[in-house]
């Protein structure tokens, strides 16, 4: 396999989540770039498995893993799982995420816990796990938000604070284990057209007018951004991130 036409070639990726919006179009992107990848999902089962299938027809191998990304026992074992599928980890995408919007007086404690236990406590598990399987040159990416630096416009605070918490926890690890030459990085989506946040959606309107690029995000140009940092041109981009939010943090 041509390492220029295929910089991923050989290696063997983990993206959760993945069974639609960001994650899935994550996952495809690293498979044509010649990775093997493994996805987990909650629910979405029949989307996963028709993933996998897509991945498959590239001529990579590809595993679709259930796991409720908020449950520290079923994160460690996708890891596992993925590991034993794929025959080894080089490149974790921690990208399973939950937002719930509203005035912060009224979100209940379950709706706070659950942001936290996905976006933050699963983050954690999943790199911790990983880091037991990834040689030397591995690769953490971690989707945060625009939202982890700035908080353009109301209803979102909890999910702005799990976001970031990716920004500390990124940096910090990046420290740890950069004697490895394992990078640990982010990328920050802006408004992406996805089903969590769609582009003719209710928070749309208070969006619109603050962007430099009039529309929302494409998903596939979130995971550009992933397949940058997942293959050899950034082996030496550590402990930062990229905004991929049309402007709206300019």
């Amino acid at each position: 396999m041509n390492s220029s036409t295929f910089p991923l070639a050989g290696k063997r990726a983990l993206v959760t989540g993945a069974a639609r919006g960001i994650g899935a179009a994550i996952a495809l992107k690293l498979a044509e770039d010649g990775a093997d990848v493994a996805i987990t999902y909650e629910k979405s089962a029949a989307k996963a498995e028709a993933l996998a299938a897509e991945i498959r027809a590239l001529g990579r191998t590809a595993v679709a893993i259930q796991a409720d990304a908020g449950s520290p026992d079923a994160t460690q074992t996708a890891v596992e799982q993925a590991v034993a599928d794929l025959g080894g980890l080089d490149i974790l995408v921690n990208n399973a995420g939950v937002l719930i919007a509203g005035p912060f007086s009224e979100q209940s404690l379950e709706e706070m816990n659950l942001q936290l236990n996905v976006n933050v406590r699963g983050v954690f598990v999943a790199t911790q796990a990983a880091l037991k399987h990834l040689p030397n040159g591995g690769r953490i990416i971690t989707i945060g938000s625009n939202a982890g630096l700035s908080v353009p416009f109301p209803g979102i605070a909890v999910y702005s604070a799990t976001k970031s918490a990716m920004e500390s926890f990124t940096r910090g690890l990046a420290r740890e284990v950069g004697p490895r030459d394992i990078t640990v990085n982010l990328v920050r989506p802006g408004p992406i057209d996805t089903d969590m946040n769609p582009a003719d959606g209710p928070l749309a309107p208070s969006i619109l007018p603050n962007l430099g690029i009039a529309r929302y995000g494409k998903t596939w140009e979130v995971a550009e951004a992933v397949a940058f940092l997942a293959g050899p041109g950034a082996a030496y981009v550590t402990g930062s991130g990229i905004l991929v939010d049309g402007g709206i943090s300019a």
